[in-house]
């Protein structure tokens, strides 16, 4: 099977970092993964022109989370690449959404947790309507829904949502971002 028809290539590189997210060496993502080394993310939440937030439903060939839902986009840093360039490389793959760097707002910048996967995660705020072009073996589909409303669903329901997502929704710099505290 191809790296598109798995949903992920455990061939990738990726940045191993130490407890300050400082690079100390890089490693195969199945190997990051089967030994829970620390390394970088990016997540993406979109708020479209009318106010609703688009959520991800993870392909099912995922070997992490499928068919769960996610931020509207995430994905790995690849090694030496930095934040910003993997979340705008990330949304163009993942959703088929081509933005400049300067569209997207770092709003938070998570310290690594057993509940990030051992991730170091800026996430980053998009804003507007933008066309999309889903990689199918990515994304099986999107949904949007307020906020509020994925906030009330989350609580009500947290085993339909990826486990990242559930902590980044409570952290309060996004959820300051999304409309959802002071």
């Amino acid at each position: 099977m191809s790296h598109s028809e798995v949903g992920q290539s455990p061939d990738e590189v990726f940045d191993v970092v130490d407890a300050r997210d400082d690079v100390v060496g890089q490693e195969f993502r199945r190997e990051i993964h089967r030994r829970g080394l620390l390394h970088r993310a990016i997540h993406i939440f979109w708020l479209r022109g009318d106010g609703q937030l688009c959520l991800q439903r993870r392909s099912y060939a995922k070997d992490n989370c499928p068919g769960l839902l996610s931020s509207s986009c995430a994905g790995h840093v690849d090694s030496g690449e930095n934040y910003l360039r993997a979340a705008v490389r990330e949304l163009h793959e993942e959703l088929g959404v081509a933005v400049p760097p300067a569209a997207l707002l770092e709003i938070d910048y998570a310290p690594w947790h057993a509940d990030l996967g051992n991730e170091f995660v800026r996430s980053y705020l998009l804003r507007g309507d933008h066309p999309t072009e889903l990689a199918e073996f990515e994304v099986d589909s999107l949904l949007w829904r307020t906020p509020a409303e994925v906030g009330s669903w989350a609580k009500a329901e947290p085993a339909v949502f990826a486990t990242p997502l559930l902590h980044l929704f409570r952290r309060q710099d996004i959820r300051r971002a999304l409309g959802l505290s002071a």
